[in-house]
């Protein structure tokens, strides 16, 4: 069985921070192998560079695609397989993308549900996103789910559940954490795991201190 996963964003208000290199950097001393960045936020040699640094510490690379058009989402998909991530989450036009996956070794977790705008939101009932996540975990290509349960107006936990029960694989709850309680009902609905960033980054998360390290070693308490 899958260990519960933290993925640890670059990102602040869905767009990754100019302090990221050095964020990695943090995490990186701290054991932390589940390390992401959105295609918003730095020119993509900046972004490049990141990659290579994840990938020479034997860490686990994600880019999440939160442009909330089709042009711009095909664009980031070949910019993160040319940069060479293990993992492209997010994105919402998955027939589209799921061309241009073949012959890439890379995961992919599209956003399930009516997701929209820029930061993104998730919108629409528990079945209504369930019905989405069955329809794109049916995809061999696609790995899991990536659901935005914490920016969804409705009952957050029947949210995860829902789309956990209805498919095989895995889901990742991306999006708006900053509590332990938080995660804890991300772990009891199913889910695989979850990704923090803005909460560490500015300090929110309950911890001894504001500090990114404190920040960090008070999430992975939570696993």
């Amino acid at each position: 069985m899958e260990t519960f996963r933290f993925i640890f964003m670059l990102t602040r208000d869905d767009r990754t921070v100019e302090t990221a290199m050095d964020a990695a950097e943090t995490a990186l001393r701290l054991g932390i192998r589940h390390i992401g960045f959105k295609d918003i936020g730095l020119p993509v040699e900046q972004l490049q560079a990141l990659a290579d640094r994840l990938r020479s510490a034997g860490a686990t690379s994600y880019l999440e695609i939160v442009s909330p058009d089709r042009e711009r989402e095909l664009e980031s998909v070949k910019a993160g397989l040319a940069l060479g991530v293990d993992c492209l989450m997010g994105g919402t036009h998955v027939p589209d993308v799921l061309p241009l996956l073949k012959g890439h070794d890379v995961a992919y977790y599209p956003f399930a549900g009516h997701v929209v705008g820029h930061p993104s939101v998730l919108k629409g009932s528990p079945e209504e996103i369930a019905r989405n996540a069955v329809e794109w975990a049916a995809h061999p290509a696609v790995t899991g789910l990536d659901l935005l349960a914490y920016r969804n107006d409705g009952d957050i936990p029947e949210v995860i559940r829902a789309s956990c029960a209805a498919v095989e694989k895995p889901v990742i709850v991306a999006g708006s954490i900053s509590t332990p309680e938080q995660i804890n009902v991300v772990r009891q609905a199913g889910a695989a795991g979850f990704t923090v960033g803005t909460s560490v980054l500015e300090g929110t998360f309950p911890a001894r201190s504001t500090a990114l390290e404190d920040q960090l070693r008070a999430v992975m308490a939570c696993l």
